[in-house]
């Protein structure tokens, strides 16, 4: 009994392995394999999960998707856990909130598809968000929610240059980088709200503020700026947030850059920043 099983269980990994590469694309007879032995059918709505395998995330999310009416599978894939759910009538956005909410796993979310042999290009699409997260933050994003960060992960030249022109002077390395960048793409998550970035942040307003006043003085371009408005939501977005040098540039940074001092608590400079 015990060895049925274990043949039970090597043929249920093989034929998922078999799905995520691609396999069940080409061959009907693998998905329709696959599909009984995961015991889920072969149309459904589904999702890949390409998930990070970082430390302060749960070893198994699988009860806690479970408990949400989601099933599950996954398995170690090139250092990071790839896995399959079956989303419930809410599609992506349950498993999302899951995600970031409750498993607090940094990982990539392929948009719904609804067939099992689509798995392997799913996965391709997970793995794209994924490459545009900082390292060891528990954030999680969809395919379809990092479309122009995924853009220029693949075109490490034109990233550098949209930083350069929008964020040169703004240093490249360590917190001195993490704590302004950090600020600004949570300000502009936040639709340009100082209070709202402060609530993420767990900061004053007036802090966010003057972080970004430091940003602009630096760059000189004010928020409210023609050329800011698409530079910036576009600069911090393709370079995760983590020390050390900039991921995507090859080599040295190119630009001399400036060190950055740090805020003084009697700042209180916000002209031009959505107050509320």
């Amino acid at each position: 009994m015990v060895e049925l099983e274990s043949r039970q269980d090597t043929r249920r990994v093989a034929l998922f392995d078999a799905l995520l590469d691609g396999r069940a694309a080409d061959d009907p007879a693998v998905a329709a394999a696959a599909s009984a032995a995961l015991g889920v059918p072969l149309q459904d709505r589904y999702a890949v999960v390409f998930v990070a395998q970082d430390p302060a995330a749960p070893p198994n999310p699988g009860p806690v998707l479970e408990a949400r009416g989601m099933w599950s599978f996954r398995r170690p894939r090139a250092g990071h856990y790839a896995g399959i759910v079956r989303l419930p009538r809410g599609g992506t956005g349950p498993l999302l909130d899951l995600l970031r909410h409750d498993i607090s796993a940094t990982a990539g979310l392929s948009p719904e598809f609804d067939r099992l042999d689509r798995a392997g290009l799913a996965l391709r699409l997970a793995e794209q968000p994924l490459r545009t997260l900082p390292a060891g933050r528990g954030e999680a994003a969809g395919f379809d929610d990092r479309l122009t960060g995924i853009l220029l992960v693949g075109r490490p030249d034109t990233a550098e240059r949209i930083v350069a022109v929008h964020l040169g002077p703004v240093p490249a390395t360590g917190a001195e980088r993490e704590v302004p960048l950090g600020t600004l793409r949570v300000w502009l998550d936040n639709g340009c709200s100082a209070a709202r970035a402060a609530e993420a942040l767990y900061c004053h307003r007036n802090t966010v503020l003057n972080r970004i006043a430091r940003i602009c003085e630096l760059t000189g371009f004010p928020p409210e700026s023609a050329a800011a408005r698409p530079g910036w939501p576009l600069a911090p977005g393709p370079w995760p947030l983590a020390p050390g040098p900039w991921p995507l540039a090859p080599g040295p940074w190119p630009l001399a850059l400036r060190a950055l001092p740090p805020v003084k608590a009697a700042e209180t400079s916000g002209a031009g920043f959505a107050n509320d």
